[in-house]
């Protein structure tokens, strides 16, 4: 799997604007590349967690999760590793300052993973008429 670089960026933005407050959330792809995150609604955050609704979930396909540790630890919680199991192939979790150098990919195991991030063309209002 790899992200866009202009996902990976939005989630960067949501994270420091939800902190102190943890965010979470799913991640969708076209084909190999992670390009949405999706807000289940329902999610309910706090300084320490966030807990997704995920029978909430619109029908839609997701590989993985996404949330942030206001902390600055990007390691997973067992509360963490029992979502990684059980929700898609790869997980991110971001840390303050919640920038490039402060997140960790992790694989349904809880064992971290690269995740390449790559340019990727997004389809604009023109293209969809």
């Amino acid at each position: 799997m790899k992200i866009a670089r202009e996902t990976l960026q939005f989630i960067f933005e949501v994270c420091k604007s939800s902190a102190p407050r943890e965010f979470a959330g799913m991640l969708s792809a076209n084909g190999d590349v992670i390009t949405e995150v999706i807000v289940v609604p329902g999610t309910e955050s706090s300084d320490e967690s966030a807990v997704m609704q995920l029978f909430m979930l619109p029908n839609i396909h997701t590989v993985g999760s996404v949330h942030s540790h206001p902390s600055g630890n990007t390691r997973p919680s067992d509360a963490d590793l029992e979502l990684f199991g059980r929700k898609g192939l790869v997980h991110i979790i971001v840390g303050a300052p919640y920038d490039r150098n402060s997140w960790t990919c992790y694989d349904k195991d809880g064992n971290p993973i690269k995740l390449e991030v790559v340019e990727y063309k997004f389809k604009d209002e023109d293209d969809l008429l």
